[in-house]
């Protein structure tokens, strides 16, 4: 039996979420704050029998913000599992009536938790006319969380997430209309608290590896501890008799020394003196605390690790962070073991961010290695070297939109090919782009260096402050990835950039060509043509598609970055790649030429002469603020950043200001007028189309123009 799906409605920063899990190796993964640790906190809430007396405890805290007023909502968590076989005991408890296969190979179960209003509030809301406003804000300001009430219930089919159903189960508070069936039977039935499955299961949690020596040192938190009072509980008393007998004598020994018989004779005395017989205790011993009992003695042993070849055993606290949270890890997949063995009809492991401080080798052999047969094991993380060994059909991508969380699985609607595409590219790199807010698709070395480098020079905003992760493709294979972008898979903005290779030459052939020229020429067509191709296919994956768009350089980058105005920068690497004197005056003339035929060639023979790669790193030294971006490069970035922010374009506009206020002629009070302006805008007192304006009036020769005007 494993878990296959996960709904939750109105819990903390989720307001509807689908998970869907498969069984063996799951993945979790998303950015901070996304909901992971929520997510599983909701699991732990049905199955970790530890945390089952606070699912009883639930709070307004606990309802999502998003609500607003949360008084009358309901809270509903919802595990599914699948493959319950007619002979597992927990059956009768919540198999779905029309889930169970008649040879009893397969079969559904539902699990519930449900904090809701009690009967007499949910009857006061449904004596509510409907449209009465003024009456339901009546009822719900007399609600408070001891109004509400905890059930667990089994055997539902109700979709929770479906808006209509939410209705039907608990009422439109928009057109406050509310159902008079106060049990409706879509809910399931209710499972009585002794009957929990969370005492059926074996269940053990792995919390984030944050502060492990703390959590050794806590007699309640200390997983060596956990173990070894586990086992005191199997040893066979008569085994103990020895040990027992071992410390009585010790306490005795203690007891008799002679220093000590006299201290307690002196303290009595001393007492004695000072207060008075009256008043002095009846009796007055000084004894050994050491217990006899096998759970006491275990809370006296500590764990000792060599790290080094030293031959040198330390404490928990004398080892490297990796090095303890490697130990604590170990500790509690041992615990969970200890229960599997214990015959239950379900083995379930959560892990949360197991990568804190420990080396990506050992992340992806620790994912690898963690295959427990008859487990379900399900991680969160917000490793790459773990999201790039993950199966991508396992994985739910968490994303924050606004106040609340979504969740996405990125294999939904593909074919088995489509998925094997994905799976084979999604390495330790580009599997980043599972984590991003949204992404820029990239086709080579080029742009992967310098756009970055341009957007933070020009703009004064990184990638990564913007939330964008630019992806290196590093081929023209954009579909087999993209793909990932989609109403049914991942929903956030990807923008694919990408060249032409439009010739910027006459390529009609002439009878006197040289044999070189002539292959210039064909190769320059067969890229153009390809490029065209490239072009339509993309723009029809991109149709109709919400979260994807695709931009084109005209020819290739460096081509079009040197056609925005660049010229200079290009001229000043030329000492970096040519050394003969001849060669760099004729590539001098041919960059700053204005004929796109001559500074083509020559800007792409330094390129392949020196390397794309390397020739982007030169060109990188000499990018700065009058730098111009190409117009394919912005579309691109701010198609993938949306929507545009007046805190942003009121930062890029500060650190525009500030450029200009460097350079030798401008007049201060200007740049004083615009930063008021800019505050003005930035505070929402002023809309764009003035601040755009004013900007353009002020300082008409500043690069950032070319960037409003297209806003």
């Amino acid at each position: 039996m494993h878990i296959s799906k996960l709904q939750l409605v109105n819990y903390r920063n989720f307001d509807r979420a689908e998970s869907l899990f498969n069984k063996g190796v799951n993945t979790i993964i998303g950015e901070n704050g996304s909901g992971k640790t929520n997510l599983f906190r909701a699991i732990r809430l049905l199955l970790d029998d530890g945390l089952i007396r606070q699912a009883y405890r639930l709070d307004e805290k606990d309802f999502h913000r998003g609500l607003g007023d949360w008084r009358g909502h309901w809270i509903i968590i919802s595990l599914e599992f699948d493959e319950v076989t007619q002979d597992e005991a927990v059956q009768a408890l919540f198999l779905h009536g029309t889930g169970n296969i008649a040879d009893g190979t397969v079969g559904k179960a539902t699990y519930n938790l449900i904090f809701r209003p009690k009967a007499a509030i949910r009857n006061s809301l449904s004596e509510v006319e409907l449209g009465d406003h003024a009456a339901l804000t009546e009822v719900r300001s007399k609600i408070s969380i001891d109004d509400y009430e905890t059930i667990f219930t089994g055997k539902s089919e109700a979709d929770f997430t479906n808006p209509e159903t939410y209705r039907a189960l608990v009422g439109d508070f928009e057109a406050a209309q509310f159902p008079s069936d106060l049990s409706n039977p879509s809910i399931g039935g209710l499972i009585p608290g002794m009957l929990s499955i969370s005492r059926e299961v074996s269940f053990t949690f792995v919390q984030a590896l944050r502060d492990v020596v703390a959590d050794f040192q806590n007699n309640r938190t200390n997983p060596l501890l956990t173990l070894l009072k586990g086992k005191s509980g199997e040893i066979d008393p008569s085994a103990f008799e020895p040990i027992t007998e071992l410390v009585k004598n010790l306490n005795s020994a203690i007891e008799g020394l002679s220093d000590v018989s006299e201290i307690r004779a002196d303290i009595k005395e001393t007492i004695t003196d000072a207060a008075g017989e009256a008043y002095s205790p009846r009796s007055l011993s000084i004894k050994s605390d050491l217990s006899d009992e096998a759970d006491r003695l275990f809370q006296s042993l500590k764990l000792f690790v060599g790290e080094s070849d030293e031959g040198y055993e330390g404490a928990i606290h004398e080892l490297s962070l990796g090095g303890a949270n490697l130990i604590y890890l170990t500790l509690k997949l041992l615990e969970f073991k200890y229960q599997k063995v214990k015959q239950s009809f379900a083995n379930f492991l959560l892990i949360e961010e197991p990568e804190a401080h420990i080396h990506t080798h050992i992340q992806k052999t620790l994912f690898d290695r963690l295959n427990y047969e008859d487990t379900q094991i399900i991680y969160s993380t917000h490793s790459t070297h773990i999201s790039e060994v993950s199966n991508v059909e396992n994985i739910n991508i968490l994303g924050r939109c606004g106040s609340r969380c979504e969740v996405f699985q990125p294999s939904t609607g593909l074919s088995p090919d489509e998925i094997g595409n994905i799976q084979r590219y999604l390495d330790a790199i580009r599997s980043n782009l599972l984590f991003a807010k949204s992404v820029v698709l990239v086709e080579g070395d080029a742009e992967e260096i310098l756009i970055p480098l341009l957007v933070k020079k020009v703009l004064g905003l990184s990638l990564d402050e913007l939330g964008v992760s630019l992806i290196n493709i590093r081929s023209t294979g954009f579909e087999n990835v993209s793909v990932l972008f989609h109403d049914q898979r991942i929903r956030k903005r990807c923008a694919i950039i990408t060249d032409l290779d439009g010739s910027f030459f006459d390529t009609a052939p002439d009878p006197l060509d040289s044999a070189a020229t002539a292959k210039a020429k064909t190769r320059a067509i067969n890229s153009q043509a390809a490029g065209l191709r490239r072009a339509t296919s993309l723009n029809t994956l991109c149709g109709g598609n919400n979260w994807l768009t695709a931009h084109f350089a005209d020819h290739t980058f460096e081509v079009d970055f040197l056609a925005a105005g660049n010229d200079a920068a290009v001229v000043s690497i030329l000492n970096e790649v040519y050394s003969d004197a001849a060669t760099l005056a004729l590539a001098k003339t041919e960059l700053e030429s204005g004929d796109i035929g001559q500074f083509g060639r020559r800007v792409l023979t330094m390129a392949n002469y020196a390397g794309k790669g390397w020739f982007a790193i030169l060109l990188g030294k000499m990018v700065g603020p009058h730098t111009r971006i190409p117009d394919y490069i912005l579309d691109a970035i701010f198609q993938a950043y949306l929507p545009l922010t007046a805190e942003v374009f009121a930062s890029i506009l500060n650190y525009r200001l500030t450029v200009i206020a460097t350079s030798e002629q401008f007049d201060p009070q200007s740049i004083t007028d615009m930063k008021a302006k800019v505050m003005s805008y930035r505070m929402g007192e002023l809309d764009f189309a003035t601040v755009r304006s004013a900007m353009l009036v002020a300082f008409p020769s500043d690069e950032i123009n070319a960037i409003l005007t297209d806003f």
